[in-house]
């Protein structure tokens, strides 16, 4: 099957999923928080032209209810809404309340996050054992060191479990104290059956983060960002992207980071659907594999 016309709009990926012959789109990576901490978030990117030297508007900046209408809307049939401290104390917080929202939202599947605290293995391992089926690891925000031995029991809790986390650790879009590809190495070697998406696919450090999913077998990409043209002005993709994926194409998965893109949700799509196009040996399977059959396996949704 060749590859679909890419989508021209939000409004045209019913039709760019029906040619594809799939039932929906499934998201690893969306972001809902609580409204208090939202507004917080949302303040943060206000001020991109500070933090980052360009604008960063938010496209989807909507209640609650009318974002997870949105998605709906999008033919999103599933999704990780994903949560992350920025402080001890938050962690346990915002699992209990991600916790409750997936609950109440048919759409969103059960996740958590963590942060390196005294009682870390004990929100995570309840949170585990309650059905989440992923854990958002935010390096950057949360400013810590993934090696930190209070972590060690939270990574060997989730390799055992297989229950993958969304981990920002790489530099993009600024660097943080303990980002970078080369220090989550060193969590991987010491629990090399870690399940790990690396969130923006690693980004500003794509070849580093090819080089790990090479060396482990559970770690895969995620697409957040990645190849919009938003983030090639700051993180542009190598002219060789797409060869580059043929090789592990099952191990890539869909990722937007909804609501909080400068952007509309369908320039995520056109970007996979791009490189798609690109190599023959990617085309409408890698379409289908990225957009919804990796993402569903990884999250449980069906058999691996």
């Amino acid at each position: 099957m060749t590859v679909p016309v890419s989508p021209a709009s939000d409004d045209d990926l019913p039709r760019f999923l029906a040619d594809l012959g799939l039932p929906g789109l499934v998201d690893a990576h969306v972001h809902f928080l609580p409204e208090s901490v939202m507004r917080k978030v949302w303040a943060y990117f206000d001020q991109g032209s500070t933090h980052y030297g360009m604008p960063w508007p938010i496209h989807y900046r909507l209640p609650e209810e009318e974002r997870v209408a949105v998605l709906a809307k999008l033919g999103v049939i599933a999704y990780a809404p994903l949560v992350y401290p920025h402080k001890p104390g938050m962690g346990r917080w915002l699992t209990e309340w991600v916790t409750e929202f997936a609950a109440r939202t048919p759409a969103a599947v059960p996740t958590a996050t963590l942060y390196p605290e005294p009682d870390v293995a004990d929100y995570l391992g309840t949170a585990v054992e309650g059905g989440a089926r992923a854990v958002k690891v935010h390096v950057q925000v949360g400013g810590f060191d993934p090696r930190d031995p209070l972590l060690r029991p939270a990574w060997g809790l989730l390799a055992e479990a297989g229950v993958p986390a969304v981990v920002h650790c790489g530099h993009g879009p600024i660097p943080g104290s303990y980002t970078g590809l080369d220090i989550f190495a060193e969590v991987l070697a010491a629990h090399p059956r870690l399940p790990i998406v690396l969130a923006h696919a690693g980004m500003p450090d794509f070849g580093a983060a090819l080089d790990l999913v090479a060396r482990y077998e559970r770690v895969y990409l995620d697409t957040t960002m990645v190849g919009t043209a938003f983030s090639q002005s700051m993180a542009p993709l190598p002219p060789d992207w797409p060869a580059r994926l043929a090789g592990i194409a099952d191990r890539v998965v869909l990722g937007t980071d909804f609501p909080n893109i400068p952007y509309a949700y369908v320039e995520q799509i056109r970007a996979i659907t791009d490189w798609a196009a690109a190599d023959e040996r990617l085309g409408a399977g890698f379409l289908r594999a990225v957009l919804h059959d990796t993402p569903a396996a990884l999250l449980r949704l069906r058999p691996a």
